[in-house]
């Protein structure tokens, strides 16, 4: 597989309204939207990396450097047989899985639409829907019991909620008393920590279905002795950034769910082996999200059709996120099921015209 030409585009897309984590209030997206080129067909990826090392530690300045620099150099000068291959070839640049993955998914993208075929196709995906839950931010007690009922009216399976502490237990209350029996579970984005043990072990009255990273962003062993004293199972994000820490993450008894993200893990080609090995050892798995545009969304969707990924997942309709979204498809759940997008690659393409509109910078690379 030859490599023509990579273009890095950066776009920024408002939110319908802000979307409030235990570590930031955000209004829009800014994301690296990467388009590689080869022997006339064009495939897409999206980086999930933020402006600044909010959630990861990584940045869009940082990515587009090494894209720009060592990335895509090594595209042009070496192509690929097999997008696959990519993962362990850029191994000895170190970390650096957003920037990767952002890359490594136009490449899977590119290569797939020459094959002809769906991306769920090359990696073993055998469904043509998904089931999706709900990320919802933090609002308002009132708003967001109403928002939850909404969510459970239009059929989706499950309900997560971000919080934090002194914005937990309250909502949860009025949550569970207006729904007892939806599939809930709550995400801190690291807001706590050993110190709240005993809050954290209250949380088993709700029945969540689990807690997603309640300790520290980087952490494995507070997080294995924190499950010891739990009954609701613990999931990590954060925390986990490749196949190898996954497997760590589950030697220690760190988490007995995973939420995958293939911006996190840096590419597809991680997410296979982190899929692997929880099928191995029977541990359930879901795919996350990062408020992606319609590609990245696109590339979830086919990722969750893979037989590991037993959860509902985080991509949810298009619309809940955006006025307007950057692709042509209307990437759309009904009755908490998304449908994957039909034709070759990830079976979307890109509105340019109102792509323009949302654009701040585009690079042309070529060798």
């Amino acid at each position: 597989m030859r490599i023509d030409e990579i273009e890095l585009r950066v776009v920024r897309l408002p939110y319908r309204t802000p979307f409030k984590t235990s570590f930031a209030n955000e209004t829009k997206k800014i994301a690296v939207l990467v388009t590689v080129r080869s022997e006339g067909v064009e495939g897409y990826g999206e980086g999930v990396m933020d402006p600044l090392p909010m959630y990861r530690e990584e940045t869009i300045a940082g990515a587009t450097g090494l894209m720009r620099g060592a990335l895509c150099p090594d595209l042009f000068a070496y192509g690929c047989e097999h997008p696959g291959e990519l993962y362990d070839r850029w191994a000895h640049w170190r970390g650096n899985p957003m920037a990767k993955a952002s890359v490594e998914l136009a490449v899977w993208d590119c290569y797939a639409r020459q094959q002809g075929v769906p991306l769920r196709t090359l990696l073993g995906g055998d469904r043509t829907e998904i089931l999706v839950g709900a990320s919802l931010g933090m609002n308002p007690v009132e708003q967001t019991v109403e928002s939850v009922q909404r969510h459970v009216a239009e059929g989706y399976r499950r309900v997560k909620l971000k919080i934090e502490p002194g914005w937990d237990r309250e909502m949860m209350s009025a949550v569970r008393a207006a729904e007892p029996e939806i599939e809930l579970s709550v995400d801190a984005n690291s807001a706590y920590t050993l110190a709240d043990t005993e809050l954290l072990q209250s949380f088993d009255e709700y029945h969540l279905h689990y807690i997603e990273q309640p300790l520290h962003w980087d952490d494995l062993t507070d997080h294995a002795a924190l499950a010891a004293l739990l009954r609701t199972p613990i999931c990590l994000d954060e925390s986990l950034t490749s196949p190898a820490r996954v497997k760590a993450a589950l030697d220690l008894g760190a988490c007995s769910v995973v939420n995958v993200k293939v911006g996190r893990f840096g590419g597809i080609a991680a997410v296979q082996r982190v899929h692997d090995l929880c099928v191995t050892r029977q541990v359930p798995m879901w795919c996350g999200g990062m408020l992606e545009t319609g590609i990245g969304r696109a590339h979830n969707i086919h990722i969750a059709t893979m037989p590991g990924f037993v959860y509902p997942g985080d991509t949810a309709s298009a619309s809940r996120t955006y006025a307007r979204d950057i692709v042509e498809q209307s990437l759309e759940a009904v009755n908490g099921i998304m449908q994957v997008p039909a034709g070759p690659g990830i079976g979307v393409t890109l509105d340019r015209p109102f792509l323009d509109t949302v654009t701040e910078s585009v690079e042309v690379l070529r060798p």
